[in-house]
């Protein structure tokens, strides 16, 4: 027998709400203050945003995330790396401490920062939600941010807003620290007598601050961990790395609703497609070098500064007298991107091709030479000059090379003994180095391993101009671009450290 319950609604009486009217309803949004510069993004923003600004604000954040997801590939310390990023960061997602204004976190200047930082995070966390891999490396970089950012805080607004969390741990009394005492201090590293009566101590399960346990700088009871208020950051990066596990878990579930929205779904997934190696573009002012002389007959000599993947294609031509059609585009899009001009193209590639005659020649390769140019072609072609350089991005991802072709990455594209060969061949003999590059190609750090070739290559004069402060550090991040890599090494090669030059990530463009 059913007993029935009086709370219970009968479905077919219960009051529902015609669907038009739930789609159309006027939505209700919270406005949100920021009264701390950091933020645990618990809560996710409801204000609206220009769609210019949705895909900005995470191309910014994104640029950050790729450098300290570098320098942790290129082993830097944590000094290091927060040297390197501390100019990236007031460039691109600048965040300035509430005593930085007369008027505290109500600043409105300060409120647009932290609303950019706001929104950048949860767009970036709905584009990289949709694979576990991409959730754990989400996680890692953001996690690095968060602690850098820790660190560098105001240590009286770092406790405000430590203070202002809802964390699940316990002040331990006097009593207990009185009866704990020497424990405490047999356990904890560097810590004085003085430091237990009169620093405040927290405890927390044991699970919640493993990196302090398995470096045995804590006491352990009972299943709890007593943490001193110095290490107060563990605890509050776990509860970070929590929060942020648990939102991409109900993110994933989220993201087949953005599937209808045609306007989102694009931008997320380029997005998520450049987390390896962010996109770029060159503007005019990248192509210009200062003293240099680039003309058809000047490529031999400026080779020596080409990225494996240039000349690979250089050495190809000069050897076989000919390349096929996507690596004749990715190389006269490069020396195009030099600074080469069309007329000197088209002298370098006529004089190349040396087992043709000047009928084919114009009759087969011309054409396609000028189109790329900007020269002939549709309207759109001409109005856009041509095409752009291939960023490293692009060339990682788009038309592999079949039998016979030498376009695309060699770090990617080539087998790891024939990378060695090409490697030695052009002057790369440190056992170091290449045991280096193949561990980055193993692990598809195709763009880590050919920063790497170029460090080795550049180190002298990548010291001296550190070392005279005439290079900032953001002319030295990691390059994601083939011309920038050629830029860079022509000016410390010449010494020309006076004419750096923008660094890439000015131009870049996701």
């Amino acid at each position: 027998m059913i007993r029935n319950d009086s709370a219970r609604i009968d479905p077919k009486r219960r009051a529902t709400i015609d669907y038009k009217k739930k789609q159309f309803a006027t939505p209700s949004y919270q406005q949100q203050d920021y009264p701390h510069r950091l933020n645990l993004y618990h809560v996710p923003p409801t204000a609206e945003i220009r769609l210019e600004d949705f895909e900005q604000w995470a191309i910014d954040r994104l640029r950050i995330l790729a450098e300290l997801e570098a320098c942790s590939f290129r082993n830097k310390t944590p000094a290091e790396t927060a040297e390197h990023i501390k100019p990236l960061l007031d460039k691109w997602l600048r965040l300035d401490a509430n005593s930085s204004s007369a008027q505290g976190c109500t600043d409105t200047r300060l409120q647009d920062q932290r609303r950019k930082d706001h929104y950048s995070h949860f767009i970036l966390r709905l584009a990289f939600s949709s694979t576990e891999d991409l959730r754990r490396r989400f996680t890692r970089v953001e996690g690095a941010l968060f602690r850098l950012r820790f660190q560098t805080e105001n240590a009286r607004e770092r406790q405000d807003f430590v203070a202002s969390l809802s964390l699940d741990w316990e002040a331990v009394s006097d009593q207990e620290k009185c009866i704990l005492a020497q424990d405490l201090l047999n356990a904890t590293p560097n810590l004085k007598k003085s430091d237990i009566e009169d620093g405040g101590w927290f405890k927390v399960d044991f699970e919640t601050v493993t990196e302090l346990v398995e470096a045995r700088r804590i006491f352990v009871k009972g299943g709890k961990a007593y943490v001193p208020s110095k290490e107060q950051m563990s605890i509050v990066l776990a509860g970070f790395h929590d929060r942020l596990e648990q939102g991409l878990e109900l993110t994933a579930r989220a993201l087949p609703r953005l599937d209808e929205d045609d306007r989102l779904s694009p931008i997320l997934n380029h997005l998520s497609n450049n987390f390896a190696i962010p996109d770029s573009t060159l503007a005019d002012s990248d192509t210009a070098l200062s003293g240099a002389t680039i003309n058809a007959s000047s490529i031999d000599l400026l080779s020596a500064h080409f990225p494996l993947c240039m000349r690979n294609l250089h050495m190809t031509l000069r050897k076989n007298n000919h390349l096929k059609h996507f690596g004749r585009l990715q190389y006269t899009l490069f020396l195009k991107g030099l600074g080469l001009t069309m007329e000197d193209c088209l002298i370098f590639w006529r004089q190349s091709f040396k087992l043709i005659t000047d009928e084919t020649f114009n009759k087969e390769y011309r054409y396609n030479i000028r189109h790329t140019y900007g020269d002939v072609g549709g309207d759109a072609v001409r109005r856009g000059r041509g095409y752009s350089p291939f960023s490293c991005q692009k060339i990682l991802t788009e038309h592999p090379p079949g039998s016979g072709e030498s376009h695309g990455c060699p770090y990617r594209h080539f087998s790891v003994d024939n990378l060695t060969s090409l490697l030695q061949v052009t002057g790369v003999n440190d056992r170091d180095v290449l045991r280096g590059v193949k561990e980055d190609v193993d692990k598809k750090r195709f763009h880590i391993a050919c920063n790497r070739v170029f460090e080795w290559a550049h180190k002298t004069e990548i010291r001296q101009v550190k070392d005279d402060g005439t290079w900032k550090t953001a002319d030295l991040d990691t390059i994601v671009h083939p011309n920038t890599y050629f830029k860079r090494s022509y000016l410390l090669k010449r010494g020309l450290a006076g004419d750096s030059g923008q660094s890439q990530a000015d131009n870049m463009e996701m």
